[in-house]
């Protein structure tokens, strides 16, 4: 065995890499000139394979490390590749590669690239003669001119040790202690003979009472044997009773559970009667306080409505009374008029009778003053006037005040007819005015009772508006009780099913898209947890949630372009909880292999999804079974390297583990889901219903015809 190659890097002068090869298995000689390294190059064979270097303190570890410009080497290493043709080394190879390894905080060996303790690699040194008790395979600079120059006993010393002699020396005084251990150890194994050939002979007499013992013990064991068959016989009997009791109790067991799962049922059905219940009487109670006040109003209509009647039979009374007392003062103008027409009808030929003896008297009158006034201007004109042009001045005069006296009875005559004209023009008028007046009072009176009709349909179509209004907002209250009801349900609901916190700060962040307006493809993309795009029956809900367990809440998406969108903003806005994704563009899902049994059906058989979604539950439910039993699924897992459920929730791992126990119902996740989304569904019917009720019914009746 010799050195065959040696590697050095970050090794006091040596920074970089340096492999120096190929030695003989003879003799080498290494030259160079001062500050080549030709030192340090021992000191690296040194540093593997010297003891002198075993304890190194961390600022001798750093003292060894390459010191020079540039940064700074952190750790360092010496490696010795060995010719092991010869085996002198214990391993199994024609090379053996050794290398120690040094840092600040480390220092580790390598024995062919696996890393070794420092025992092992002092076990395996001494095993091919590098003995820590003799290190002179390995002579310093100077030893030899020490060894020259050193006294006789000192070189006997050094002598000795190199052949072994102090070793040796040593190793004899370890002997000879151990001899005499030995010694002492001899005195007491004799001793501990004696001890045994005494006991020997107290045991041969034991003997024979041993051989009547087992004689007796082998009958005792056979008799307990007898006894201890027939009591297992009879546990077994027992066992069997019990084990039929026990499925018994099994039964009465589930049928118990699900007879209190029916109670809980019931009590929730009966809670939530109670509060629809509740509800209505609030309702009604506050349907009465209206009806209250609405009957003190109708009273209040009522005797408002009495009082005028009763003005308006007043009024109808006077109306009626003033009438007839028109009509009796029409009667009376009737028959005064009358009257008067008899009247003038026999006053006219008097009247034109003494007009006209009036006139004639009128006429003899004027004649005869005529006469008279001839005969006396005869008698006295002749005295009266003193010449012809006086009297013809006079008698123009007196002609002229004739003319006008005649004029004025002309005029008086005129406006004597036009009197009698006008009075019975006046008369006509009267007459028309009368009989004008009387229509109008009539058709007056027509308008009237046409009004009071109108008035009363419109007054009773208007009381069928109010009571219709009044129905309509009694409907809607309690349409908005049955309302809140469904609210507070659904929240109820909500609060049971209690959803992760990433779901609603997944919400958060599509909302703010929303909001944006941005990453639509993103909103697109998002098709929302495992558990909302999927139904199964009730009797499989058990089973399923056991099998998806927090994968129900994993998020379905297109891509991982629109999860990585998600996650960018979501880590932006700081928003709690942790999200998974499934996305469908990246899932590879092999179609399963499912074995043919009337024992168990694949699960995901037993699912309704969208076929875009396929890759999402095959990567959740794919690689599970439905079975009957847990003989079967133990049975199934073993044979198909499939898990397999129960309906009632007991799992067996393919890997072997078994999971199970009792699953509370109640606490159902997809039954709260469904039970949610139900409610929701009804809560958005009631609210699409009271809207509706409200454009087409209570809306148009705010404003009611007067």
């Amino acid at each position: 065995m010799y050195i065959k190659q040696v590697i050095i890097q970050g090794f006091r002068s040596y920074r970089d890499q340096t492999v120096v090869d190929p030695f003989s298995s003879k003799h080498n000689v290494i030259v160079g000139r001062n500050g080549s390294g030709k030192s340090n190059f021992f000191y690296a064979i040194q540093f593997v394979l010297s003891d002198e270097f075993s304890h190194l303190r961390p600022e001798q570890r750093l003292a060894l490390l390459h010191e020079g410009t540039g940064p700074r080497v952190i750790s360092a290493f010496v490696e010795i590749i060995f010719d092991n043709s010869d085996n002198r080394l214990p391993i199994d190879k024609e090379e053996v590669s050794l290398r120690r390894v040094i840092g600040a905080k480390k220092d580790q060996y390598f024995l062919d690239k696996k890393m070794v303790t420092k025992n092992d690699v002092m076990n395996l040194l001494e095993s091919a003669g590098f003995s820590r008790s003799n290190p002179y395979y390995i002579v310093k600079q100077g030893k030899i001119n020490q060894m020259a120059t050193a006294p006789d006993s000192q070189r006997l010393k050094l002598l000795r040790e190199v052949a072994g002699t102090r070793v040796y020396d040593e190793r004899k005084e370890e002997s000879i202690s151990l001899m005499k251990e030995t010694e002492g150890k001899r005195e007491k194994i004799n001793e501990l003979l004696k001890y045994i050939e005494e006991r020997l002979h107290t045991l041969e007499d034991e003997k024979e009472e041993l051989a009547q013992y087992q004689k007796w013990d082998k009958m005792r064991r056979a008799l307990e044997y007898t006894i201890y068959n027939q009591e297992l016989n009879e546990t077994r009997a027992k066992l069997d009773e019990l084990s039929t009791k026990r499925e018994t109790c099994g039964d009465k067991s589930r049928q118990l559970r699900d007879a209190q799962q029916d109670a809980r049922d019931k009590v929730e059905e009966t809670e939530r009667v109670v509060r629809e219940l509740k509800a209505k009487i609030s309702a009604m109670k506050e349907e009465k306080e209206q009806l209250s006040t609405e009957r003190q109003e109708q009273i209040k209509q009522r005797t408002k409505l009495e009082l005028k009647t009763k003005d308006l039979q007043d009024e109808l009374a006077g109306n009626s009374e003033q009438r007839k007392r028109l009509l009796k003062e029409r009667q009376k103008l009737l028959e005064k008029i009358e009257e008067k027409q008899k009247e003038l009808q026999e006053t006219e030929p008097k009247f034109n009778a003494v007009k006209e003896k009036e006139e004639r008297g009128i006429a003899r009158l004027a004649q005869a003053t005529q006469e008279r006034t001839d005969l006396y201007a005869k008698q006295g004109r002749g005295s009266q006037f003193t010449s012809k042009e006086e009297r013809d001045k006079w008698i123009k005069k007196e002609l002229k005040s004739l003319d006008q006296a005649i004029n004025d009875k002309k005029r008086q005559i005129a406006a004597i007819h036009k009197d009698l004209e006008d009075t019975e023009a006046n008369k006509e008028r009267n007459l028309e005015q009368y009989s004008k007046l009387d229509q109008d009072l009539n058709e007056v009176k027509t308008r009237v009772e046409e009004l009071d009709k109108k008035y009363y349909e419109v007054k009773n179509r208007k009381d069928e508006l109010q009571s219709e209004r009044n129905y309509l907002w009694r409907e809607e209250n309690a349409e908005q009780q049955a309302l809140a009801a469904k609210r507070e349900d659904l929240e109820k609901k909500q609060q049971l099913h209690a959803c992760p916190a990433h779901t609603q700060s997944i919400n958060k962040v599509l909302e703010h898209f929303r909001r944006k307006g941005i990453n639509q493809h993103v909103i697109n993309g998002y098709y929302g947890i495992v558990m909302n795009n999927f139904e199964c029956e009730p009797a499989f809900y058990t089973c399923v949630e056991v099998t998806a367990g927090t994968r129900l809440f994993y998020h379905i998406v297109e891509t991982d372009e629109v999860s990585t969108k998600i996650l960018t903003e979501f880590n932006k806005m700081n928003l709690p909880g942790e999200v998974t994704f499934l996305p469908l563009s990246k899932l590879d899902v092999r179609d399963t292999a499912y074995p043919e049994t009337n024992d168990a059906i694949p699960m995901i058989s037993k699912l309704r999804y969208n076929p875009k979604f396929d890759k999402a539950f095959k990567h959740v439910f794919g690689k599970t079974l439905i079975c009957r039993s847990m003989e079967v699924s133990t049975q199934l897992a073993r044979a198909f390297t499939m898990d397999c459920i129960t309906l009632e929730g007991d799992q067996v791992s393919h890997r072997g583990a078994l999971t199970g126990g009792y699953y509370d119902t109640r606490k159902s996740r997809l039954e709260l889901q469904k039970d949610a989304r139900k409610a929701e569904e009804e809560l958005g019917e009631l609210e699409a219903k009271l809207n509706e009720n409200l454009r087409r019914n209570i809306l148009p009746l705010y404003i009611l015809p007067i």
